[in-house]
C-alpha cells in the first residue's frame, strides 16, 4: 500500500501519515526513473510520439502525484514529523525533478523525434506539446556540456532547499508572536466582530474566561488587519505594526541571508544557461518576453500613477494634521491604515463593518456558483464530507474525506449534458497549522474524452485564511475577502473547466503574466448590482445591500486606489531590480536596497519600513514561483479590465459572453499561444485604458 500514491478520485487524506512518506515516495521515483530509462534506451528509427513525449507526459505522474499531496498538507496541516519527512525528502526529489532536462539519452531520443518530418503529422495541441518541451529541456540546460549539467542540477537542489527553509522561517515566525491584551479600553475602535474574535481565540488558548475576558491577536491578517485600521490606541498598532514587519527579520528565523544566497544562485543557473539575468530567462516564453520589458511596463504605470499617489498622501497627512490640530508631518506606518480608513468613513459613511453581514461566507459561495453556472454553463453541488483523524477511517467508510473538518468538498458539472467535470475542496479559515495568503492548485489533471475514453474529471482546491464564524454565527467576510473568494474560484475554473488533451498544457499552465487573468475577471462580478443581488445578502433577514449602502460602497470605490495600484507596482519593482541587478545591490544592507529600489513607490513615512523581501513568498518561497513575474499582477489587470468590457457590452451577466470566456479562455490553457486566445475572446490586443478609468486614474499624462 503505498496511501500517497493512491490514484482513487477521492484522495484518503487519514491515510496520509508521516511514516508512509519515504516509502511511498521512494517507490514513486522508482517508477519515475524506470519510464525515464525505457524512454531514453528506445531505438531512435522506430520512436514516435507515444514511445516519446507521450511517455515523458506519465513517466512522473505517480511522483507528482504524491509529492504534490504531501507539499500540499505541508501548506495546510504542517506539523513536526511531516516537515522533518518531506525535508529528508526534498534533495533527492529536487535532483530527480532537475536530471529530467539534464538527462543526455533522453534528450538525443526526444530531440531527434522533435526535429522530425512526424511532428508535422501530429495534431495542433501534441504539435505544441513538443515544441514546449523541446524549449523547456532547452532553457533547463539539455544543450550544456556535462560539468555545467551538474551545475545546474546541484543548484536547482540547492535553490529547493533554501527556499523551504525561507517558506519555514516566515510560518514559524509569525506564530511565535502573539499579543494578549486584558485592558478592553485599549482596543476602543475595534469593530465587535474582531474584538469577538480576538476573545475567542483567547479563550482557545487557555488566556481567557468569561469571567476574566482578554484578547488575543496573532500576525494573521484577518486577526491583525482589524487592529491596524481601527483601534484608537497608537501603542497597540505599532506593537502589531513592528511584529509584522518583523516576521522572519530576526534571530533563527532571519531570512535575510537566504534571500541573497537565492539570488545569487538564480544568477548563476541563468548565467549557465546563456542569459544575462535570472528576468531574462524566467520571462522568455512570458507575454513581456524579458525583464527590461516587464520593468519598463512597471516604470511605465508608475509614471501614469504618480502624481495622484503624491496625491493622496499628501491629502492623507493634511486629514491628520486637521483633526489633531498638529502640524503636517509625514505619517508613521502604523498610522496609515488607521487614519485612511478614519478618513473613509468620513468622506463615504462607509464601513466594512457595515458590508459585512451581508457576506456570510456559504451565501457567497452558493451566490458565485449560481453567477458562474449561468455564465459558464456549469452546475456546482455541495457533497457530504467527512474528517478522520490520522490512521481513524473506518475500514468499511466510503466517505469523501477531507484534511480538516472546516473543509468542504464539491463536484462541478456541465449544466448542458450533466458531464462530471471536476471536483474541488473549499478551506476559508485561518489556523496555526495553516501558511497564510489564499491560493488555488491542482490535485489532479484530468482529460477530455478522446478515442471512446470517458472523461476523467479534474480535482482541484482553493484555499484562503478569511474571517472565520465567532458565537455562533456564520463566517461574516470583507467586501476585500469576498473579492479574494472570487479571485481563487476563477483560477480554479481555469483548472475544471480546462478541455486540454495533454495535462502539461492543460488549465493554469499558462505563462505567468496570462494566468491571473480568469481569476482577476471574476473579481468585477463583486462590484456590479446585478451580481451581487445572488450572493450578498443580510446574513439574519436575507435582504440586499442597500441601494443607499452600495452606492456609497462604489463611490469608495477608488478611494487611496493610486496608493493600491503603486503598492503593487512597487513589489513588482522590487522583484525586476533585484532579479536583474543584482550586481548592484548584492553584499549590500537589504533594507537599504530596499529603499533605494522604491524611492517614489512607497508614501514617506515617519519611520522606514523594512524590506518586504524577507517575508515575500511570491518571490522566495520556491525555487521560481512569482520571482521575475510579480509584475503579473498588473499584466493581468490590464488583461482583465480590458475583456470585462465586453461582459458590460452586454448587461455584465451575459450567457453569451460567459460561453464564450469559457470556450476561448477557461478551456484552453496553454494548447495555443496566449496572446492568440485573447485576440480569439476580444478580437483585438489588449488595451491600457480600460484598467487606469476602471481604477479612475484614467487621465491622460501630462507631456
Amino acid at each position: 500500500m503505498h496511501p500517497f500514491l493512491a490514484d482513487a478520485f477521492h484522495v484518503r487524506w487519514s491515510t496520509l501519515v508521516a511514516t508512509a512518506v519515504e516509502p511511498d515516495i521512494r517507490h514513486a521515483l522508482d517508477v519515475a526513473r524506470a519510464r525515464i530509462q525505457k524512454i531514453a534506451e528506445q531505438d531512435p528509427a522506430t520512436a514516435d510520439y507515444d514511445s516519446t513525449f507521450g511517455a515523458l507526459e506519465e513517466a512522473t505522474d505517480l511522483l507528482d502525484r504524491g509529492w504534490g499531496r504531501l507539499n500540499h498538507l505541508d501548506s495546510v496541516c504542517d506539523s513536526p514529523e511531516q516537515r522533518a519527512a518531506l525535508n529528508a525528502m526534498l534533495p533527492e526529489v529536487s535532483e530527480f525533478y532537475s536530471s529530467i532536462p539534464l538527462n543526455a539519452k533522453l534528450w538525443s531520443i526526444l530531440h531527434a523525434f522533435g526535429e522530425s518530418a512526424a511532428v508535422d503529422l501530429l495534431d495542433p495541441v501534441r504539435q505544441r506539446f513538443v515544441e514546449e518541451t523541446m524549449q523547456d529541456f532547452t532553457q533547463a540546460g539539455a544543450n550544456l556540456p556535462d560539468e555545467e549539467k551538474e551545475q545546474i542540477a546541484a543548484i536547482q537542489a540547492e535553490l529547493s532547499k533554501l527556499t523551504k527553509k525561507y517558506s519555514e522561517n516566515v510560518l514559524d515566525s509569525t506564530n511565535a508572536w502573539e499579543l494578549v491584551v486584558d485592558d478592553e479600553a485599549k482596543l476602543t475602535g475595534l469593530p465587535g466582530s474582531a474584538k469577538a474574535a480576538a476573545l475567542a481565540n483567547a479563550k482557545a488558548k487557555g488566556l481567557a474566561t468569561e469571567e476574566k475576558p482578554a484578547w488575543r491577536f496573532t500576525l494573521q491578517f484577518p486577526s491583525m488587519f482589524p487592529v491596524m485600521q481601527h483601534v484608537e490606541d497608537d501603542g497597540i498598532r505599532r506593537q502589531v505594526w513592528e511584529a509584522s514587519v518583523g516576521v522572519a527579520a530576526t534571530g533563527e528565523f532571519d531570512n535575510t541571508p537566504l534571500i541573497w544566497k537565492i539570488l545569487e544562485l538564480r544568477q548563476k543557473k541563468a548565467q549557465l544557461l546563456g542569459y544575462a539575468h535570472f528576468s531574462d530567462l524566467t520571462l522568455l516564453r512570458r507575454m513581456a518576453r524579458n525583464g527590461e520589458t516587464a520593468l519598463k511596463f512597471v516604470v511605465d504605470l508608475h509614471e501614469r500613477v504618480a502624481a495622484p499617489f503624491e496625491g493622496e498622501c499628501q491629502e492623507l497627512v493634511a486629514y491628520k494634521a486637521a483633526k489633531t490640530g498638529e502640524p503636517e508631518t509625514p505619517l508613521q506606518p502604523w498610522e496609515t491604515a488607521y487614519w485612511a480608513e478614519k478618513r473613509r468613513k468620513e468622506e463615504y459613511d462607509l464601513d466594512d463593518e457595515a458590508l459585512r453581514p451581508y457576506f456570510p461566507v456559504d451565501r457567497v459561495m452558493a451566490g458565485m456558483f449560481e453567477l458562474c453556472s449561468r455564465l459558464f454553463g456549469i452546475r456546482i453541488e455541495e457533497k457530504e464530507a467527512a474528517y478522520f483523524e490520522h490512521g481513524a477511517r473506518p475500514a468499511e467508510s466510503d466517505a469523501i474525506e477531507v484534511w480538516h473538518p472546516e473543509v468542504k468538498f464539491y463536484d462541478l458539472h456541465d449544466a448542458e449534458n450533466g458531464e462530471h467535470l471536476g471536483s474541488f475542496y473549499a478551506d476559508w479559515h485561518p489556523r496555526e497549522s495553516k501558511r497564510g495568503g489564499a491560493w488555488m492548485n491542482s490535485i489532479e489533471t484530468g482529460l477530455p474524452p478522446a478515442e471512446g475514453t470517458e472523461r476523467k474529471p479534474h480535482l482541484g482546491l482553493i484555499i484562503g485564511n478569511m474571517s472565520p464564524p465567532v458565537d455562533g454565527k456564520p463566517a461574516l467576510l470583507t467586501h476585500q475577502e469576498v473579492e479574494t473568494i472570487f479571485h481563487e474560484f476563477g483560477h480554479l475554473l481555469h483548472g475544471l473547466l480546462s478541455d486540454v488533451p495533454v495535462r502539461s498544457l492543460a488549465g493554469t499552465s499558462v505563462p505567468w503574466d496570462f494566468v491571473e487573468l480568469p481569476s482577476q475577471i471574476m473579481e468585477n462580478f463583486c462590484w456590479d448590482r446585478a451580481s451581487l443581488d445572488l450572493f450578498a445578502r443580510h446574513f439574519e433577514s436575507g435582504q440586499p445591500i442597500p441601494e443607499e449602502l452600495f452606492d456609497r460602497m462604489l463611490a469608495a470605490r477608488n478611494y487611496m486606489s493610486a496608493s493600491g495600484f503603486m503598492r503593487q507596482l512597487a513589489f513588482g519593482k522590487l522583484d525586476l531590480e533585484l532579479h536583474l541587478h543584482l550586481e548592484r545591490y548584492a553584499g549590500r544592507d537589504l533594507d537599504e536596497v530596499d529603499a533605494e529600489i522604491l524611492e517614489g513607490y512607497k508614501a514617506p513615512l515617519g519611520t522606514p519600513t523594512p524590506s518586504m523581501a524577507r517575508r515575500f513568498g511570491h518571490l522566495f518561497g520556491s525555487p521560481t514561483g512569482y520571482a521575475s513575474g510579480y509584475y503579473s499582477y498588473k499584466w493581468a489587470e490590464v488583461l482583465d479590465a480590458d475583456a470585462f468590457t465586453r461582459f458590460q457590452g452586454d448587461g455584465v451577466i451575459s450567457e453569451k459572453v460567459g460561453r464564450e470566456f469559457r470556450e476561448h479562455i477557461l478551456s484552453k490553457g496553454n494548447s495555443a499561444p496566449v496572446d492568440e486566445l485573447y485576440r480569439r475572446f476580444m478580437g483585438r490586443d489588449p488595451e491600457l485604458e480600460p484598467l487606469l478609468i476602471r481604477s479612475g486614474l484614467g487621465v491622460p499624462m501630462v507631456a
